[in-house]
């Protein structure tokens, strides 16, 4: 059963949006670890910036878009007994658990993110404590496991989310497919493991 074209290109496009934050998040995030006041330099800056609250809207639509597409793809997928795309990643078998866990995966996510906004958003630091606060939840074990688990599942749900966006515009191929599954596996990689480390690292005191 052909799915229908806004779930195929809504699922792709929300989803390179939310990567394209999360790229630039991590890139925001790195100076916590080693370089504490520019970190708060730049924390204090963006926190003041009259167009955050329009890009926080925008997030929160782009994931709402891309959590519906993906729930209706995935029902959609089920009510037909597809399993095609599992049966051709048999000698890929971390693609094929990236695949099949994807919904948990998104979950795992959610569940983060509720408590991350909850912790450090809803209100936010007040200036100049941003890591200072960032650095004692991580120090709490709870939500240290949350946000491993948390980093983990957004490296597996790139995993196969990359793969799954090109083939949803309609830009996989038997040419391109290799390139795009190893740039998936980077792009998964870099992501989730560098938050990992991030936490991982300002919970044992950070690098400066």
């Amino acid at each position: 059963m052909q799915e229908p074209t806004f779930i195929r290109t809504g699922s792709a496009l929300s989803g390179l949006l939310l990567v394209l934050f999360l790229v630039v998040h991590l890139a925001g995030l790195l100076p916590a670890l080693i370089a504490p006041v520019q970190f708060e330099h730049y924390a204090t800056a963006l926190h003041h910036q009259p167009w955050l609250p329009v890009l926080e809207v925008g997030l929160a639509a782009s994931a709402a878009v891309h959590l519906s597409c993906t729930i209706a793809k995935t029902l959609r997928n089920q009510g037909a007994g597809n399993t095609a795309a599992l049966r051709s990643r048999r000698g890929r078998p971390l693609d094929a658990l990236a695949s099949r866990s994807k919904m948990a995966a998104g979950v795992i996510t959610l569940g983060f993110l509720a408590l991350h906004l909850q912790q450090l958003r809803w209100p936010r630091p007040s200036d100049g404590l941003e890591r200072e606060l960032l650095q004692q939840v991580l120090q709490q074990p709870i939500s240290l496991v949350v946000y491993a688990a948390g980093s983990l599942a957004i490296g597996l749900h790139l995993l196969h989310g990359a793969e799954a966006a090109h083939r949803n515009l309609g830009l996989l191929n038997p040419a391109n497919g290799p390139s795009i599954r190893w740039g998936g596996r980077l792009l998964a990689s870099g992501i989730g493991g560098g938050f990992l480390l991030i936490s991982l690292g300002l919970a044992l005191g950070g690098l400066a």
